[in-house]
C-alpha cells in the first residue's frame, strides 16, 4: 500500500505535540487517510475573516499548530506494515511454574497464558485416562466430526442487522486510487448516482486534483478512471466522476441532525487496502469540533464530528457511516492517534483504530455535494469574523469585516458567543464548527456573555480550491 500520510494537507510523519502534564503523554487526531505527498493546507479565515485564529492549545499534535481538544494529527508513515506479522512468542518448559507479574500487563499476561497451557495439559492426560478407563470397548463415543454439516443459511438478513447493512450498501462503496506529482494515496468513497457521481473526502483526493489520476475500484473488481467535479477544503468534502458506467447501485442518504449517542452505526471502507471491509459500533458523542489538518492558528479544516467507536483505520476516509436501516448518516475522515512522551506513536496503535473516529455530518456533506455537483463549486457558511478561545469559555470575537453579517448584525470585535440557538459554545473551535454545519442564509440566535441574544443571518461565500 502506498499511503503512509492519512492527511493529505502534510506531510508522513508525527509531528510533536507538547506533554500532558499528568501523564506525559501526547495526543491528536489524524485523518483515516494517507500518502507520501507534502501538501500545504487550505488557508483562509473559517468566518469569513482574512487573520489568523486562536491561542496555542497544550492538545495540538503540532508544536508549532494551536488548537482545541480535537486537534491535528497525522499518522506515521508505513503504517500497515506492522499488520500482518510479528515475532512469535513461546511459552516456557511445562515444568516452568509462573511467576506473578510484578509490574506490567504483559508479564501478568504471559504468566496467563503459561498457566493456561500447563492446565490444558493436565487436563488433558487426565481426560484420556479417565476415558481410557470407562470406555474401553465402547465405540459409541460421540465424534463432532461425524456429524453431517448444518443447513446452508437461506433467506434474508434480518433487518437492522450489520449484515443487512452490509448488503445493501457494499454494492456501493468503492476504493479511490490516487496519484500526482507529490505523492500517491488510496481511500474511500461511496456511489450518489446512477450515472458515476462519487462522494468522498478532499483529503482523498488533493494529491491528483491537478494534472493526477484517481482510479475508482468497484465491488466486482472493475476499475475505471475518475476525474475531480469539485472539492471544498474548508468541510474536508470532494466529488468525483467516474464515465463509461451505467446502473451503479447510489446509497440512500439519512439525517445527522437526529443522532442519538449510543444508537449502532456501521462503517465500510479500504482500510489498508482491504476493500469492502465491514466493521461496527455505536454513536459515541455528536458535535466535536475536530481539525483534521491545518496549520499554526489554522482554523479551516475544523468540521463538527460524529464521534463513532466503530473500527476505522487509514484507507477508510471517504467511506460511509451508515445506520441500521442503512442509511448514509456520515463520511469517515479521522482518527484518534495516541503518543508516547517521545512524540513517536505508540506502537500497538501506530496509525491505526483505538476506538476513537470521526465522521463529517451527513447533512453537511450533503447541502456542500448538491453545490458542486451544480456549479463546479462549493458554498462556505460565514459570519465574518475572527474568532479565538475565551479566557472564560467560548469564542471570543475579533475584528469585524465590514458590511458581514456580524456587523450587520450589530456585534462587536470582543464579544463573547457563549450560546447558538441552544448549542453551549466552549471555544473558537466549537463556534466554527457549529457555523460550518448551517446553511447560508439561516437565522441563528447568538448569546453574547450570558444573556444578551443577537439574531444573524449567515452568510454564504464561494470556496476556492488551492
Amino acid at each position: 500500500m502506498t499511503e503512509n500520510d492519512p492527511n493529505a494537507h502534510e506531510t508522513g510523519g508525527v509531528q510533536p505535540t507538547p506533554a500532558n502534564p499528568a501523564t506525559g503523554e501526547r495526543s491528536g487526531w489524524s485523518t483515516a487517510y494517507g500518502n507520501d505527498a507534502e501538501h500545504t493546507p487550505p488557508r483562509g479565515n473559517p468566518l469569513g475573516a482574512s487573520q489568523s485564529y486562536g491561542t496555542p492549545n497544550p492538545w495540538s499534535s503540532q508544536a508549532q499548530q494551536p488548537s482545541t481538544p480535537y486537534g491535528g494529527q497525522h499518522v506515521q508513515p508505513g503504517v500497515h506494515g506492522s499488520q500482518y506479522g510479528g515475532t512469535a512468542v513461546y511459552p516456557p518448559a511445562p515444568q516452568a511454574q509462573p511467576k506473578t507479574a510484578k509490574s506490567g500487563s504483559g508479564k501478568l499476561v504471559a504468566g496467563v497464558a503459561v498457566l493456561a497451557l500447563l492446565i490444558g495439559g493436565g487436563a488433558g492426560a487426565l481426560g484420556g485416562y479417565v476415558a481410557s478407563g470407562n470406555g474401553a470397548g465402547n465405540n459409541s463415543a460421540v465424534n463432532a466430526l461425524d456429524a453431517p454439516k448444518p443447513a446452508q443459511q437461506t433467506g434474508n438478513a434480518p433487518a437492522g442487522s450489520v449484515e443487512s447493512v452490509a448488503e445493501k450498501l457494499l454494492p456501493s462503496v468503492v476504493e479511490l486510487q490516487v496519484s500526482g506529482s507529490s505523492g500517491a494515496g488510496e481511500g474511500s468513497g461511496f456511489v450518489l448516482s446512477q450515472d458515476g457521481y462519487i462522494l468522498t473526502n478532499n483529503h482523498v483526493v488533493e494529491v491528483a486534483a491537478n494534472g493526477g489520476k484517481i482510479q475508482a475500484v468497484f465491488r466486482d473488481g472493475k476499475k475505471v478512471a475518475a476525474k475531480v467535479v469539485g472539492r471544498d477544503p474548508t468541510t474536508d468534502i470532494a466529488v468525483v466522476k467516474v464515465d463509461g458506467l451505467s446502473g451503479l447501485t447510489p446509497v440512500e442518504l439519512g439525517r445527522s441532525d437526529d443522532l442519538r449517542v449510543g444508537q449502532g452505526v456501521v462503517a465500510i471502507g479500504s482500510p489498508f487496502e482491504l476493500t469492502g471491509t465491514v466493521t461496527s459500533g455505536i454513536v459515541s458523542s455528536l458535535h466535536r469540533p475536530v481539525r483534521a489538518g491545518g496549520s499554526q492558528n489554522d482554523q479551516t479544516t475544523v468540521m463538527d464530528a460524529v464521534q463513532t467507536d466503530a473500527a476505522i483505520n487509514p484507507g477508510n476516509s471517504g467511506g460511509p457511516l451508515a445506520n441500521t436501516a442503512g442509511q448514509v448518516i456520515g463520511i469517515n475522515s479521522a482518527i484518534y492517534s495516541p503518543q508516547s512522551s517521545s512524540g513517536a506513536q505508540q506502537q500497538q496503535s501506530e496509525g491505526g483504530n483505538v476506538g476513537i473516529g470521526f465522521a463529517i455530518p451527513i447533512d453537511q456533506a450533503r447541502r456542500t455535494a448538491d453545490d458542486i455537483i451544480k456549479t463546479g463549486q462549493a458554498v462556505q457558511t460565514f459570519i465574518g469574523a475572527q474568532v479565538t478561545d475565551a479566557p472564560q469559555g467560548g469564542a471570543q470575537l475579533g475584528d469585524i469585516t465590514p458590511g458581514s453579517p456580524a456587523e450587520k448584525a450589530g456585534l462587536k470585535s470582543g464579544d463573547v458567543v457563549t450560546k447558538i440557538d441552544n448549542r453551549v459554545i466552549d471555544n473558537a473551535d466549537a463556534l466554527v464548527a457549529a457555523i460550518r454545519t448551517r446553511a447560508p442564509n439561516e437565522k441563528v440566535k447568538l448569546t453574547v456573555g450570558n444573556s444578551t441574544v443577537v439574531e444573524v443571518t449567515l452568510g454564504g461565500q464561494p470556496v476556492q480550491p488551492n
